[in-house]
């Protein structure tokens, strides 16, 4: 089964959406345009309910098949949120939004989520409904997070779900998938050093806050080497440093650094936060200061059930020719709220030889738009056959 022709005829028509919300891009949930505007199209394909204000400005489309009381409820999730980056693409349709920018390809998701819904809106070859869930707030907002607790898995009868995200890099058009984890959980961490400050000529009169962040800085490392399974993967980073002083010759009172830690395991996750509050307060400790250590979970890792990624490789391969093995990697992604709500599957699309991810020339490939679509809409024809 190759792209559906009726998604082949609305390329032109979606790939018009796709560059109107990249022209417009929002940021986290100020995504106030955007929702009105998939709001409005949902309701001009006639989708039998549409509800806005899910997750503060998230939107719900439900469209029922041939027969609602047989088959199942299937979500499709598409995210709409844009990066605070400013553009540097030059192109036609560049953001018109100084300091916002589609640099994650979450306007093609919309778009491509929004084709499908218009041909299961026209076609109906499904016993079953379809739930298309246009989210918020995926880039640091936790906006899946904020819809699961607006309801939206019970309200709706969801049981199953599904997202796609694109990837640039892998061949245009291609899909990648795997069963089991398959990106990480992303949580923060911010650590406030105390000592005393004073004159950098008399060390001995001092706690030196600068020597003891170097040597958290250090040890944290070794959180990696030392306690971690060396055949599992994780991720330790300090991103920031700052004191409280930038004289040459004083030695500050404070110091504070934040960064990371990325995980592909409960488990992992548990380890790497207790090694990390006792390595820094231990080191502040032996120094003469004192430490505190904010550990924030961000996003939990994102796990693909086994029957729902099998399904979603076949449809897949039926509807590109194949279907990659996609590696582990280490960034985040809040679809896994609602994948430990629902079983579901998370796939990937190449977006071919294009500017990476949050950088300030990517652009989305317009090209892969009728395989994403057809993908969806395959998804739901294929799961919940019409009688």
């Amino acid at each position: 089964m190759p792209i559906k022709n009726r998604l082949a005829e609305l390329h032109g028509e979606i790939a018009a959406w796709r560059r109107d919300i990249h022209e417009n891009p929002e940021i986290l949930y100020d995504t106030h345009r955007t929702s009105a505007l998939v709001a409005d199209k949902l309701r001009e394909f006639g989708c039998d309910e549409v509800v806005t204000g899910i997750g503060r400005t998230g939107v719900v489309g439900v469209i029922r098949g041939r027969s609602d009381t047989k088959g199942a409820v299937i979500g499709l999730r598409g995210d709409m949120d844009a990066l605070p980056m400013q553009e540097q693409t030059g192109l036609e349709h560049a953001s018109k939004t100084p300091g916002a920018m589609h640099a994650c390809g979450h306007d093609g998701h919309t778009a491509m989520v929004l084709g499908a819904a218009k041909y299961l809106s026209e076609t109906r070859n499904f016993d079953g409904t379809v739930v298309v869930i246009f989210q918020p707030a995926e880039e640091g907002g936790n906006g899946a997070e904020a819809m699961c607790k607006d309801g939206l898995m019970d309200r709706f009868g969801i049981q199953e779900v599904y997202a796609m995200h694109n990837v640039p890099g892998l061949d245009t058009g291609q899909f990648a998938i795997r069963s089991g984890p398959l990106l990480a959980a992303a949580d923060v961490f911010d650590i406030r050093l105390t000592g005393r400050g004073g004159h950098a000529a008399k060390p001995q009169d001092t706690v030196d806050t600068t020597v003891m962040l170097s040597q958290v800085i250090v040890a944290l490392q070794t959180i990696m080497s030392r306690n971690v399974n060396p055949t599992l993967q994780a991720v330790v980073s300090v991103t920031s440093v700052e004191t409280s002083s930038t004289a040459f010759n004083v030695i500050p009172q404070s110091a504070r650094l934040r960064g990371t830690v990325r995980t592909h395991s409960g488990e992992m996750r548990d380890l790497i936060q207790a090694r990390l509050g006792a390595l820094v307060r231990d080191i502040a400790l032996a120094f003469g200061g004192t430490a505190q250590v904010t550990y924030d979970r961000g996003v939990p890792v994102t796990v693909n059930a086994p029957d729902q990624t099998a399904f979603a490789r076949q449809v897949a391969v039926d509807v590109g020719g194949s279907c990659a093995e996609a590696p582990m990697v280490m960034g985040g992604e809040d679809f896994s709220f609602m994948l430990e709500e629902r079983p579901g599957a998370f796939i990937i699309l190449g977006n071919g030889d294009s500017a990476g991810l949050h950088h300030p020339e990517y652009d989305f490939n317009d090209e892969i738009i009728p395989l994403g679509c057809s993908w969806f809409a395959e998804m739901v024809e294929r799961r919940m056959p019409a009688a």
